[in-house]
């Protein structure tokens, strides 16, 4: 269990730039939906978050306004009631994925309650005979890595166990050990390395090597390499304009695709010769393609900047929860229809990030405007959000069935916040032996993600249907 925070903990400046990005065209929310293979009982997800999430104060806490000069701080919530944040709501029927695509996408443009903590959770009855755990969280308590970690930490490795840990079963953490990760007191990094590599093992390298490549360099070496890393990314344009970049709107359209086993991913991965992130990227800027030619509105040449999240945050560090993350530019190639010569072209523009120091610029960027004032802080915002198009993100995930309220997880997406005025977000995430795709985009830009996932789903079938043929 985490210890109790100071009754009032000021906001770093990188979760208070963070808060402070929330616009009502563009909310800084995380979304995510964990899928249940059965219906889940409504008591025993209350009895779940009770003595699972609530134990890290973070969610018990609030954030107000302190001070003369408006200073955001962390606040434990006096009047925190559960009831206010757990919220049980039933599909109409037929009760598939296109019903709770359209609750999904509705409630992304419906604000938290500032006054309290800021997450919220609905139990989504009636989801193909099960339920689904609708989760929204401010991307000002942490990042997609942390929040994603906290989720998972409330499941079991097992069916049966219950939502109170014994002392006894607490003491060899069998039940789940990312719920270390958030326990009390500081976990050596080979300790913290173990317990991510018993529930993800495909995520320790992407959650670990970033963070361990930047610790590694000296203070004078990260100075003399940061100052051309800023320059690079100050210089950098504007993002071309397409349909998928423009002015937005309030309404969100969420969408998500089948699951594409692992084993076929592994095959084309190991015919191209590169990594399931580069397979899966190259699928979607293929799908893109596809959906600007099917709207003649392709040009010839066409690149498209993706902002990746790079996470920062040492995973011994995980249960001070915030954000930890830089932000790196790939620019993926549109306009490339074959879809060899698209994978070689990705692979050779990655390359250079994995050396990159701009992740680690831009979060100091992010730490700086959340000192500044909010005018100023809007203005770099804009200027450094108008290099990209879309957020683009993947989180190799468990690679076991895990179980929620005794109900296994049949599969889970989440969605990240767009930033910086852009109007799509697409994310990738793994479990069980599968992976899925998720987009999040502004209807008056893209009414119909789903066709970006359609053609993402052709893209993977003609690179397996390559590989297959050898």
């Amino acid at each position: 269990m985490s210890e109790p925070l100071e009754t009032t903990e000021p906001l770093t400046g990188v979760d208070r730039a963070w808060l402070r990005m929330d616009d009502p065209t563009n909310l800084m929310m995380i979304n995510g939906v964990v899928m249940m293979d059965g219906p889940v009982d409504h008591e025993e997800i209350k009895a779940n978050l009770e003595n699972r999430l609530l134990t890290i104060p973070r969610f018990r806490q609030r954030v107000v306004t302190r001070g003369r000069f408006g200073r955001h701080h962390w606040e434990l919530d006096p009047d925190f009631d559960l009831e206010a944040h757990v919220e049980l709501v039933s599909l109409p029927e037929p009760g598939g994925d296109r019903e709770l695509q359209e609750l999904v996408s509705e409630l992304m443009s419906v604000p938290l309650d500032t006054s309290k903590p800021l997450w919220h959770l609905h139990q989504v009855d009636n989801h193909k005979g099960g339920t689904a755990l609708l989760w929204r969280l401010h991307h000002c308590i942490g990042d997609g890595i942390a929040l994603m970690l906290v989720l998972l930490s409330l499941t079991d490795l097992k069916s049966g166990q219950p939502a109170v840990d014994t002392d006894a079963a607490a003491g060899q953490w069998e039940e789940n050990p990312l719920r270390r990760l958030f326990s009390t007191g500081p976990l050596a990094p080979d300790i913290a390395r173990g317990h991510l590599e018993r529930v993800m093992p495909a995520a320790v390298k992407l959650l670990t090597g970033p963070a361990e490549a930047f610790k590694a360099l000296s203070k004078w070496k990260k100075g003399g390499a940061s100052v051309p890393a800023f320059g690079r990314l100050a210089a950098r344009p504007p993002d071309r304009k397409t349909l998928f970049k423009g002015p937005l709107g309030v309404e969100k359209r969420a969408a998500w695709s089948d699951g594409l086993p692992l084993d076929d991913v592994q095959r084309v991965c190991k015919h191209f010769g590169g990594t399931v992130n580069d397979v899966l990227t190259s699928a979607v800027t293929g799908g893109m393609r596809r959906y600007l030619e099917s709207k003649g509105a392709l040009r010839k040449g066409l690149n498209v900047r993706a902002v990746v999240p790079v996470s920062l945050r040492p995973l011994e560090q995980m249960a001070t929860l915030g954000n930890q993350f830089g932000l790196a530019f790939l620019s993926l190639p549109v306009g490339l229809g074959d879809p060899v010569e698209r994978f070689a072209e990705l692979r050779r523009r990655m390359t250079p990030l994995k050396r990159s120091f701009e992740p680690w610029v831009a979060l100091q960027i992010l730490g700086a405007i959340g000192r500044l004032p909010r005018r100023a802080q809007n203005l770099v915002v804009r200027i450094f959000g108008a290099k990209g198009t879309a957020v683009m993100t993947n989180v190799p995930g468990p690679t076991e069935v895990l179980y929620l309220a005794g109900v296994p997880i049949r599969s889970f997406m989440f969605w990240v916040p767009q930033s910086g005025r852009m109007g799509m977000g697409i994310a990738f995430a793994s479990y069980a032996g599968e992976v899925r795709l998720g987009i999040a985009t502004d209807t008056g830009l893209v009414a119909d993600p789903e066709k970006i996932v359609e053609g993402f789903h052709q893209e993977f079938d003609e690179m397996l249907r390559l590989a297959r043929n050898g």
